[in-house]
């Protein structure tokens, strides 16, 4: 699948967090307002969303927690392509565009730290704002997300998402295993308990190697 034309997805840093936190609040805040199980009950407060991304920034300093935020270029004509800018810059609030254009979706990869797990992560949170989706954003960030668990030397990653979703689809036709359902796992916004299916995928070596 092609990349989608005028995205651009970056890695963000720690320090680039503080600035970006709103925009990624509004984002989270986005997803649960239109019915998303990420964890937390409608209706979320922009600033509540924030300092949850706030939270993450000893995380992504340590390099536990990776994520990435995916940007609408200003006046397109990018090639779509993902690039090794890893500044963090431009994430802006969520509305504007800033130097690295609109923020309209995010990613986290999460590396298991025990010693007989270090072979494996979770994938997580992945949002893609409302008027941004059917473009190809959501599979661009989580191949962002496997690259750079399999440059890691991750060979097993997991993620869950709610029965049903869109997301399930998206993550069936990447190539990720069902591994089963759990029904009345998590709530939903409303506060419904709805099942949960859990998928794995397992990677290769790095991209490039034999």
């Amino acid at each position: 699948m092609a990349a989608p034309t005028g995205v651009t997805v970056r890695r963000l840093t720690a320090e680039a967090l503080p600035v970006a936190a709103e925009g990624l609040g509004a984002l989270l805040a986005d997803a649960v307002d239109d019915g998303a199980s990420v964890g937390f009950l409608a209706p979320l407060a922009i600033d509540r969303a924030a300092a949850y991304w706030s939270g993450l920034a000893p995380a992504l300093a340590d390099g536990t927690v990776t994520v990435w935020t995916a940007h609408a270029d200003n006046g397109g004509g990018n090639d779509g392509k993902r690039h090794a800018d890893d500044d963090g810059t431009g994430t802006g609030t969520g509305t504007g565009t800033g130097t690295g254009g609109r923020l309209i979706g995010t990613v986290q990869l999460r590396s298991e730290t025990s010693p007989n797990g270090t072979h494996r992560a979770e994938v997580a949170k992945l949002l893609v704002h409302r008027d941004a989706r059917g473009r190809g954003v959501a599979r661009l960030l989580l191949t962002a997300a496997e690259e750079c668990a399999r440059d890691a030397g991750r060979t097993l990653l997991l993620l869950d998402t709610q029965t049903g979703s869109a997301a399930e689809y998206l993550y069936r036709s990447a190539g990720w295993t069902p591994v089963g359902t759990v029904p009345d796992y998590a709530a939903d916004p409303a506060g419904v308990l709805r099942p949960t299916t859990f998928f794995h995928k397992t990677l290769g070596g790095p991209a490039g190697s034999d």
